[in-house]
């Protein structure tokens, strides 16, 4: 067993890495898709591709039956919060934000869920989880006044709600699903089954149907089969292959410095010094979080 553990360890190092670099990528992909669609649109297409990609990985590991006999319950508020509620939330942050800012902004969830544990499982705050967070949320105001700390009046408080807003649906999220037994995959798929009706419901209501072009169709199509659904899939395998989840976890702070890099690339997005900045603060908050404990969910 011990000569074993090595080796599981590399491999769930590589599913990790697989995860974060697929994640990379999706704040570039976010505001390539939003350039053609709405964020409503965006989160329907890539609902539907990440629910039958998820479908076909159940089928193929015999969890059909248990994803139609059991877990509805739970599926029935959990889907209207992921990914119907979140994910409007984080597209409507990069529909109006500048994608850097919004990519850091998101990367506050684990602090969030620190705070959010104190009420919802009685868990109490350390010194080091207070002073992560005041060092986090210093950056957050960075980012949210965009350098001009001493005024109020920031650029896109909308945008900054929005994403803040996401930050805690996906702490709360996780927290509410600390005693959800289903297994992951069927999960996800009953998630996206409760959330998918809803969506067409609103697009009916709303946008309605039509055909936003290539370009826009083959962004949604990667932010379903990637964000939402390859990167999941590898990140569950990492962290029930490594024998401790601190070994993983440390990976997503590669995310964010390969994320700014594709965005200057890819869409033009020049790096604003109060991004840079703010997020330092951000991951330096994490990191001392880190540094004491280890958050078990993946980031988005």
């Amino acid at each position: 067993m011990r000569a074993a553990e090595p080796n599981r360890d590399r491999q769930a190092i590589l599913f990790g890495l697989g995860a974060v670099a697929l994640w990379s990528t999706v704040a570039t992909a976010f505001k390539i898709a939003l350039a053609y669609m709405s964020p409503l649109e965006l989160i329907w297409l890539a609902s539907l591709v990440s629910w039958a990609l998820i479908g076909v990985l159940m089928v193929r590991q015999g969890q059909v039956d248990q994803a139609l006999s059991q877990g509805w319950r739970t599926a029935a508020w959990a889907g209207l919060m992921n990914p119907v509620a979140y994910y409007l939330l984080l597209f409507g942050a990069y529909d109006r934000l500048p994608g850097q800012e919004a990519m850091a902004l998101n990367y506050t969830w684990a602090l969030a869920m620190a705070f959010l544990a104190v009420p919802i499982l009685c868990q109490r705050l350390t010194r080091i989880d207070i002073l992560a967070g005041l060092i986090a949320y210093a950056g957050v105001w960075v980012i949210a006044t965009r350098g001009a700390v001493f005024d109020v009046a920031f650029a896109d408080p909308l945008g900054v709600g929005m994403a803040l807003a996401s930050t805690l649906l996906w702490a709360l999220y996780w927290l509410l699903n600390a005693r959800d037994h289903r297994p992951p995959l069927v999960a996800q798929w009953q998630n996206f089954t409760v959330a998918l009706p809803v969506l067409t419901l609103l697009m009916l209501l709303g946008p309605g149907f039509s055909w936003l072009g290539w370009k826009g169709f083959a962004a949604g199509v990667y932010v379903g089969l990637f964000e939402m659904g390859v990167a999941f899939v590898l990140w569950q395998l990492a962290v029930h292959r490594v024998s401790r989840t601190a070994k993983v976890s440390n990976l997503i702070f590669l995310s964010p410095p390969v994320s700014l890099l594709l965005l200057f690339l890819v869409v033009g997005e020049p790096i604003l010094h109060s991004t840079l900045v703010g997020l330092v603060l951000i991951l330096g908050g994490l990191g001392l979080q880190q540094w004491q404990k280890s958050p078990v969910p993946a980031t988005s």
